[in-house]
């Protein structure tokens, strides 16, 4: 990009917003950590199947705990409206040209909800491997899903993305062999992004996987309590 001389006071902008989006999100995690929320931000570029993942992950830990989710868009509810026949509270932050979620939002969202009453809160963030990268929301995890029918490249394509998660998940396995899904080209991508990075294989359809991850949710959760006092 060619220096202009606006481009210092861009540059200034941009790290103010993100100073303040820290400072919100700090304050959310205390009040995460204060109520005993595990917070769970999902992120993927569009079409990786996030929503159905989350709908059967919503309907499964809903039996046992009390689940919420907040789910980002650039405009319609049609993604809300699929995580509500899960039975969990939904509410759909419309962003309109903002292409990721922000502290700001997530707060706002939260303002008639009781935290003392949420066991999980998911947040479904805008498709997009780009910005969402940069703005912490105050959660406990972060993690970034694949399906099997984007290229067992991607990880190399978007390595803030991958560096910025805990862990990361493949979706549509039950596509993999149609799509001439590559497991280990794949492997190899995120490895060299992220040497070491979990990564959970999963189909919604057949619910291969499914189980395993959510069972690793709530150990963490209870690690989560203990260390806050909350369990």
């Amino acid at each position: 990009m060619q220096e202009t001389a606006s481009t210092p006071r861009i540059v200034e902008i941009r790290q103010n917003i993100l100073k303040k989006n820290d400072l919100l999100a700090a304050r959310l995690r205390k009040r995460f950590h204060q109520a005993g929320v595990y917070v769970v931000n999902l992120v993927s570029s569009p079409g990786a199947g996030k929503t159905t993942f989350l709908t059967e992950v919503l309907s499964r830990l809903a039996e046992r705990y009390k689940v919420a989710a907040l789910v980002g868009d650039l405009a319609t509810d049609h993604d809300a409206e699929r995580l509500r026949q899960s039975g969990a509270r939904v509410k759909q932050i419309t962003t309109g040209t903002v292409c990721h979620l922000e502290a700001e939002m997530i707060e706002r969202s939260l303002e008639d909800w009781d935290l003392s009453d949420i066991d999980f809160l998911f947040i479904e963030n805008v498709g997009n491997l780009v910005c969402p990268a940069g703005y912490d929301l105050g959660e406990n995890r972060r993690v970034v899903l694949f399906s099997v029918t984007e290229g067992e490249d991607k990880p190399m394509k978007y390595p803030t993305i991958v560096n910025s998660a805990d862990e990361s998940i493949i979706t549509k396995m039950d596509m993999a062999e149609l799509a001439g899904f590559q497991r280990d080209r794949f492997y190899d991508s995120i490895y060299k992004v992220r040497p070491g990075i979990s990564v959970y294989e999963v189909s919604a359809r057949t619910g291969e996987g499914i189980g395993e991850w959510i069972s690793r949710l709530e150990a963490e959760k209870r690690a989560f309590q203990q260390r806050a006092g909350t369990l």
